[in-house]
């Protein structure tokens, strides 16, 4: 594939986030609070979580080992980081969540999966195959650029982590049920965590500087903002005394 293919591809994918961006505020994806066996088949939710997030790791792995630029330029720093965040999300998230009643449909695993294989092969196919040498080089480790993206990685992924953190321990073992969760930035927002993957892949697009990295950050803001709404929604509807000051999933904005 040479690059005018993989852009026409990437703007088209790009395209398509557009259009699911609308759709979900319309459609809410039927998982975690929001599931419903309506879908079809439903399996555990922390196997589906590992199945889902699995393909991009794995995408990636084998781009940065296999890849024919991969290591001839600093562009295994973005690998290293998208590797990081698939690593959690793949085989430390998973474990760490409290399995529920409420399972996920194979419908969103099967298209989570979709998804992922998607952005990890247009990203990876990218960095090791397609990316000029010299565009990650020693200038571009000190380039305005890259040192904004990496700080803005690192402030998404830590604003991420410890959401998840606050989210995981809100219930005790054997307890069931929705709790409001207090601290942090759940003071001014109600989805802090997917408010932090946003930030953290604007920042990973930003240092990449690329049509495929920016095309998942696109992706990433489409799927996550809607989803904020739903939860804001879902929130007010089932949890008593829930915040009314509380913005979306933007601080002070929405």
């Amino acid at each position: 594939m040479d690059i005018s293919t993989l852009r026409m591809i990437t703007l088209v994918w790009i395209n398509i986030a557009v259009i699911v961006f609308i759709m979900m505020f319309y459609i809410t994806a039927p998982f975690g609070r929001h599931s419903s066996k309506k879908w079809g088949t439903m399996i555990n939710n922390k196997l589906g979580w590992f199945i889902m997030e699995l393909p991009s790791f794995l995408i990636m792995l084998y781009f940065l080992c296999f890849g024919s630029r991969s290591f001839q330029s600093y562009a295994w720093i973005l690998f290293a980081c998208w590797l990081l965040h698939y690593f959690n999300r793949s085989f430390i998230y998973p474990v760490r969540i409290k399995a529920t009643q409420k399972k996920m449909p194979l419908f969103i695993v099967f298209s989570a999966v979709f998804f992922n294989v998607v952005n990890a092969t247009l990203n990876g196919y990218y960095l090791s195959e397609l990316a000029p040498v010299n565009k990650y080089d020693s200038a571009w480790l000190t380039s305005i650029k890259f040192i904004i993206g990496a700080l803005l990685f690192i402030t998404g992924m830590f604003i991420n982590l410890r959401a998840d953190n606050i989210l995981i321990g809100l219930r005790k073992s054997g307890e069931t049920g929705y709790k409001i969760p207090k601290g942090f930035l759940f003071e001014c927002i109600a989805s802090p965590n997917l408010f932090g993957e946003i930030i953290e892949w604007a920042g990973f697009a930003l240092m990449a500087w690329n049509l495929p990295a920016a095309s998942f950050a696109i992706w990433t803001f489409a799927n996550l903002v809607p989803r904020a709404k739903n939860h804001y929604d879902w929130n007010h509807q089932h949890l008593q005394d829930y915040p009314q000051k509380r913005k979306v999933i933007f601080p002070f904005i929405y």
